[in-house]
Formats: C-alpha cells, sequence, structure tokens
C-alpha cells in the first residue's frame, strides 16, 4: 500500500474546480515533485494533507487513514508526523533560529526542556545550520532561513515533509544546497518528500518522481529520465516554457 495516496480528489472554489479528479500516489521514503503552470493547484494540493483543505469530492488518504475523516486526536498525531516548508520560511522575527525550530515542540508536546533543547541541536545540525541557532532570522540570508524553516519541519522527527516551492527567490548556489539537503534528509532520515517546484532543474536532479499537474489533473507522473525524454505533448509544452522561463 502506498503511503500517500489522492483519490480522484476534486476541490471547488466558488464553484471553480481547482484540483479536478487529481489521482496519485507517493511510496514511503520517495521523493515526489510536483511541477506544474502556476494556478494549477499544486499549493493546494499539499494543504489537503494537513487538512488545511478537504476535498469536495475523492479521498487523500495517508497511510490507511483517510484525511477528512479523522477525529480531533487522529489529526493531531498525523499532523505530528508531517513538517511543512513554507514558500517564505515563515519565522517569527523577533525569535532566535533555535527558537523559532523548538516552536512545534513547546506548543504540541510536553517534553522537558532538556529533550526539546537536544531535538533543535539535531534538527539544526541535520540542515548544517548549528552555528546560527542564536541569530535572528534579520540577521542571516534567505538560504539560512529556508534551512531554519526545514530545521522546524522535522524537528518533531517526522516522517513526510512537504516543501512548497523551497528554492524560490534563491540564487543557484543557495538553490542547489537546500536541493542537496532534501536528498540528504530523505537519505539519512527516510523522509519521505513531496516538493511543489516551479525549478524544472531541481525536480530532475532530486526527484525520484516527476508528477506534471495541469488544470488540477494529473498529466504524467514519471522517473526524470523518463519525464524529461515524454512524447506527451503537455510535458513537451511544459519542458520548453520552463526552459524558456515562461512559467
Amino acid at each position: 500500500m502506498s503511503l500517500i495516496s489522492f483519490e480522484n480528489v476534486t476541490k471547488r472554489f466558488d464553484g471553480r474546480p481547482v484540483l479536478d479528479g487529481l489521482s496519485f500516489t507517493v511510496e514511503k521514503g520517495e521523493i515526489l515533485c510536483i511541477v506544474g503552470p502556476s494556478g494549477t493547484g499544486k499549493s493546494v494540493t499539499l494543504k489537503h494533507l494537513v487538512r488545511l483543505l478537504t476535498p469536495s469530492s475523492g479521498r487523500v488518504v495517508v497511510d490507511g487513514i483517510d484525511v477528512a475523516e479523522c477525529s480531533g486526536a487522529e489529526l493531531e498525531r498525523l499532523r505530528g508526523r508531517i513538517g511543512y516548508l513554507f514558500q517564505s520560511g515563515a519565522l517569527l522575527a523577533w525569535m532566535t533560529v533555535a527558537e523559532n525550530v523548538a516552536l512545534p515542540l513547546e506548543e504540541c508536546t510536553s517534553l522537558p526542556d532538556e529533550e526539546i533543547s537536544a531535538r533543535v541541536a539535531a534538527a539544526l545540525e541535520a540542515v548544517e545550520l548549528s552555528d546560527a541557532a542564536d541569530k535572528y532570522p534579520s540577521e542571516i540570508s534567505g538560504g539560512m532561513q529556508k534551512r531554519a524553516g526545514l530545521a522546524r519541519a522535522i524537528v518533531r522527527e517526522t516522517d513526510i515533509v512537504l516543501y512548497d516551492e523551497p528554492t524560490s527567490g534563491l540564487d543557484p548556489v543557495t538553490a542547489s544546497t537546500i536541493d542537496r539537503l532534501v536528498k540528504k534528509l530523505n537519505r539519512e532520515l527516510g523522509i519521505t518528500s513531496i516538493v511543489v517546484t516551479h525549478d524544472i532543474a531541481s525536480a530532475l536532479k532530486i526527484a525520484d518522481r516527476i508528477l506534471l499537474v495541469k488544470r488540477g489533473k494529473a498529466v504524467e507522473c514519471s522517473a526524470p529520465a523518463q519525464f524529461a525524454r515524454s512524447a506527451n505533448p503537455e510535458v513537451r509544452e511544459f519542458l520548453e516554457a520552463a526552459k524558456g522561463g515562461a512559467i
């Protein structure tokens, strides 16, 4: 059984379908990159996994559990397994990096201070940011802010991480560092990753499979090499647009 499955999921806003019968699966330990034009429902897809949104029809299933039917306690356990890296990093400006990373543990667990400190240190080490623990977000670069957000996403020892445009706004060298960390966490911690990205070069480099979503539907889901040479005209159109910087 797949760890995550979207089963004919439709989501409408004001009667307009943003997701329109979307179906795909994610296997345990896999990195799935979701690509597609702006406004095609990629970020909306992520929000269904933590029930920030629920389907108008269809099912989202995580480890055999229908997310929309979770009780309060079940939903809390599920959310505890899922880390979310927001596009902006979403750090609180008045807290240090370490305090930002500790926040999910302080708000959602009853762990003692010593355990919280140990987990924060381990998360910062995993994203190679230990030296910035006592700095404030305004004192570190955008790439470091993303890494701090990633540390916060994994600090609860999550086994699924959702990435919303993790390399957006970063220079190529910093973006490459984020790509390397996604692969590192996947390899060393066994984290299952869903990465929403406009960066097709990044997707081709880090993904086990790439899913192209267009008009709220799955167009193709395949390994990077197969995706890059796909004969599907919509995939070819997307790749050409990406090459020309049109997406």
